[in-house]
């Protein structure tokens, strides 16, 4: 088997907010060693947002790249061979639960674990960034936030949004305590988390004072640390 891959978890912001901070997505593309990428974009979460897809071509069409995205709410093309000829794909946020379950479906986490195993750049916000995780915590329920399965590419659990949303670090916080996740992941909105070969190599700061953190219980109380960043906002 060929190195794995790399994976980009970003906690919230970029093209989905604006097209006009670009800092994240010229990131990634620096980080293939292609000189032109094939890069696709997946939005299913976003039950695929138009306007969200139309974001992702106005940004990723500036880069020396050549950018796709594959819907599956239309007529699917053969994905297989779609996804064989990725450097890096990029997944959207929305609806993890839903995005997983067509995902499943169309038998697109196997084909994402055969680009991951072969070196492809794994990337997406929100849900895009949990779902590479063996659990994220999610909002896909209008309720409260849960904690749900994932890919279980990357070994350990991810939040998203962490600054955000007021009720992240709280619900984070109740989820360790009560041992329903042993520790967790977690991002500002502004900041991702850049795993290689399945280890995390940095955490990455595209906003002023966004930070990804490790969370974990110490002495029956959450330690909450702040992973180091390289900066490029």
């Amino acid at each position: 088997m060929d190195s794995l891959g790399q994976i980009i978890a970003i906690g919230g912001g970029g093209f989905g907010r604006t097209i006009y901070n670009n800092k994240i997505d010229n990131y990634i593309i620096e980080q293939c060693d292609k000189e032109k990428p094939n890069v696709c974009f997946i939005p299913t979460a976003s039950a695929e947002d138009k306007a969200y897809t139309v974001n992702f071509y106005a940004v990723y069409s500036k880069f020396n790249c050549k950018p796709s995205h594959i819907n599956f709410f239309q007529r699917t093309p053969r994905i297989d061979s779609i996804i064989k000829k990725q450097d890096i794909i990029f997944v959207g946020g929305g609806n993890t639960k839903s995005m997983l379950a067509v995902w499943k479906e169309w038998k697109l986490d196997k084909l994402l674990k055969k680009a991951y195993e072969r070196g492809a750049i794994l990337c997406g916000v929100s849900a895009g960034s949990i779902c590479w995780f063996e659990k994220g915590v999610t909002d896909s329920w209008a309720s409260n936030l849960n904690v749900i399965d994932c890919l279980g590419f990357l070994k350990g659990n991810n939040c998203p949004h962490f600054n955000s949303e007021k009720d992240r670090e709280p619900s984070v916080n109740n989820f360790i305590k009560n041992n329903i996740i042993n520790s967790c992941y977690a991002s500002d909105d502004g900041s991702a988390l850049h795993f290689k070969d399945g280890k995390l190599f940095s955490a990455v700061s595209f906003y002023k004072e966004a930070n990804s953190y490790f969370l974990s219980l110490e002495d029956k109380e959450v330690k909450k640390e702040i992973i180091e960043s390289i900066k490029i906002y």
